[in-house]
């Protein structure tokens, strides 16, 4: 396995001529350097590849020829690498301050879309906390199904209704089957809920019918967004068997605009989740002693919530669950190796979600239907406000960060929505 090494890009002593980047907390230091798709608002230009700094974005042109993120994601790392030495150098040096200041754009006068052009989206389920979670709703005698401990489970999502934050999410219709009913009915969903997730969006591919090895995997991603899998638990509950999700989640999904790449989270790296006794040793494709060692990522994960009550009366976003992707089952590189097993051929632009991201502790649930048990329990919100599923109006933000000792912290940015009302 060939992991991103820290160097000289990642140094806390690193500051930047663009002074915003050097402010406490901010989420674009010079140490991060993640790529967009931007453009002027209100422009009706193409979207073209840019890099956040501070509160600013810098336009690719100025150091790189690329014409948008798929071009970037597809040469792989030695040019990755290169590129950001070349950025560092670039957003460090006072010199450069007055060449470069015309091709940098406040991010507030930009607007963002998906990072990369989604050919296929798919959405794996990873966290054992999360699905022993869900089980004990449905299956309190059994609540972790037996091969969730052998494979790493996906599906295929809806790449088409993948949207960048901030745009507004429709309540989707569908058939449901309330309890005691004897036929479904059809309208708008009832319980609606988010997930937190990261999305793994991929670099380099491979050729049909030729396998991903596990110690070359980290090699095929380019880097990770925020990713709010958006849930309709009531159309779910009754679609979902036997060929699982469908209209319950290829209604929207939610992506953060910037992409941290795999060489800016290289300090950011942690051990594999230790298994319990007694779980069984990945088989032979899935196992690997560095996967093992330091194939997990750190990224802390915020979910906040603000309803629409809470904007009229400017009370802030609640957050209601905190968590790290390193608590998941299954690591990075065997979900790629896994999805690539078969000789399934991934692209440059692939999203892989990564599941509900739930740690242990009260708190660090990824989703409504955990938290409020299904909606026995109701989440309280500032204002008196109570939850057991998202209202019309309601705001759901994903926020997400490293930190490590020694090093400086990064960001990602938001993926947020806001529900709205749908079609009658």
């Amino acid at each position: 396995m060939r992991f991103p090494e820290p160097d000289a890009t990642h140094s806390a002593k690193l500051a930047s001529w663009v002074e915003s980047a050097n402010e406490p907390g901010c989420d674009f230091p010079i140490q991060n350097l993640p790529f967009g798709m931007f453009r002027p608002k209100g422009s009706k230009a193409a979207f073209r590849p840019g890099v956040a700094i501070g509160d600013r974005i810098l336009e690719l042109s100025a150091v790189a020829p690329f014409r948008n993120l798929n071009e970037l994601a597809a040469v792989g790392r030695p040019v990755w690498r290169e590129l950001r030495k070349v950025l560092s150098r670039a957003l460090c040096d006072p010199k450069q301050a007055k060449r470069l200041a015309k091709k940098l754009l406040p991010m507030n006068k930009a607007q963002l879309s998906v990072p990369v052009t989604i050919g296929d989206y798919t959405d794996f389920y990873t966290s054992s906390f999360h699905a022993t979670n869900i089980g004990r709703l449905f299956r309190p005698d059994n609540p972790l199904l037996p091969n969730f401990k052998w494979i790493p489970i996906g599906y295929h999502g809806r790449a088409s209704s993948v949207v960048v934050s901030g745009t507004p999410v429709v309540r989707p219709n569908g058939q449901t089957l309330a309890p005691g009913a004897a036929t479904p009915s059809f309208g708008p969903c009832q319980r609606l809920d988010y997930e937190v997730e990261l999305g793994l969006v991929v670099g380099p591919g491979n050729a049909l019918g030729k396998p991903i090895p596990i110690a070359r995997a980290i090699d095929h991603l380019f880097g990770v967004v925020l990713l709010n899998d958006w849930s309709a638990r009531d159309i779910q509950s009754w679609e979902y068997q036997p060929l699982g999700p469908f209209l319950a989640k290829n209604f929207a999904t939610t992506v953060s605009p910037w992409i941290v790449t795999m060489e800016a989270l290289a300090p950011f790296h942690a051990p594999a989740f230790a298994r319990p006794e007694g779980d069984p040793t990945p088989l032979p494709y899935l196992a690997d002693a560095d996967n093992e060692a330091r194939g997990h990522l750190d990224i802390g994960v915020e979910m906040y919530l603000r309803s629409e009550k809470m904007r009229r009366d400017k009370v802030p976003p609640h957050r209601v669950s905190a968590a790290s992707y390193a608590s998941c089952y299954w690591t990075p590189a065997q979900i790629v190796a896994h999805h690539a097993s078969n000789g399934c051929n991934l692209q440059p632009g692939d999203l892989l979600g990564s599941g509900t991201i739930s740690g242990p502790d009260e708190g660090s649930q990824g989703a409504l239907i955990e938290i409020t048990r299904g909606g026995k329990q109701p989440l309280a919100l500032p204002g008196g406000e109570t939850r057991a599923f998202l209202a019309d109006g309601d705001e759901a933000i994903l926020r997400g960060s490293c930190e490590r000792g020694g090093f400086a912290r990064i960001g990602f940015g938001e993926a947020a929505g806001i529900v709205s009302a749908g079609p009658k």
